[in-house]
C-alpha cells in the first residue's frame, strides 16, 4: 500500500499559512476577508483549514491583539514596515 499526496494541494496549504511579513504581500490580500478573520480571531474562534490567506492573516492579528496568541517576528516586522510607510506618507 502506498500513500499518495497531492503535492500541489499540500504546497498551496503551506503557502496559505505563511505569516505575512512584507507590505507587498499585505496589500495583495483581500481586506474584507482580513476583517472577517480579524473578528473571528479576536473572538478566539478557530480558523478552518479551508480559509484563505487573507482570512488567516486577519485571524492571526485578531488572536494576537486579543492576547490569545503571542506576537511573532512576522507580525512585529510587518507592523514596523507599515508604520514607517505611513509616517513617510503623512509627512
Amino acid at each position: 500500500m502506498t500513500d499518495e499526496y497531492d503535492i500541489e494541494a499540500v504546497l498551496q496549504h503551506m503557502l496559505h499559512r505563511l505569516p505575512v511579513s512584507d507590505l507587498r504581500t499585505l496589500y495583495a490580500l483581500d481586506p474584507v476577508e482580513m476583517i472577517e478573520g480579524y473578528e473571528a480571531g479576536r473572538a478566539n474562534f478557530p480558523c478552518g483549514a479551508n480559509r484563505s490567506r487573507s482570512f488567516w492573516h486577519g485571524w492571526r492579528n485578531g488572536m494576537m491583539d486579543a492576547g490569545h496568541m503571542e506576537q511573532d517576528w512576522a507580525s512585529m516586522t510587518l507592523a514596523k514596515l507599515y508604520a514607517a510607510a505611513h509616517r513617510r506618507h503623512a509627512g
